[in-house]
C-alpha cells in the first residue's frame, strides 16, 4: 500500500510567471483536511440545534480556509 503526501496542481493561474501553482494548493488542501477533522463533527452537532449555523460551520474550511491558504502562496 502506497502512502504519500498529496500534491495538488493548479494551472492557468495569473499569480506567477509560470502560470502553475503547486505549493499553495497542496498546503491549502492539507489545511482543509486539518480544519475538517475538527469542524465537521462540531458542525454536525451544532446542526442538530441550529441548522444554518451548522451548515456554515461544516462549509467553513471550503469557503474560507482553503482559498486563503491557496492565495497566500503564489507558487
Amino acid at each position: 500500500m502506497a502512502c504519500g503526501i498529496p500534491i495538488c496542481v493548479q494551472c492557468g493561474t495569473r499569480s506567477n510567471p509560470c502560470r502553475c501553482k503547486v505549493v499553495g494548493p497542496t498546503l491549502g488542501f492539507l489545511a482543509f483536511v486539518g480544519a475538517a477533522i475538527v469542524e465537521w463533527p462540531v458542525g454536525a452537532l451544532v446542526y442538530c440545534f441550529r441548522h444554518m449555523k451548522g451548515r456554515r460551520t461544516t462549509a467553513h474550511q471550503a469557503n474560507v480556509v482553503y482559498p486563503r491558504v491557496n492565495r497566500a502562496i503564489p507558487i
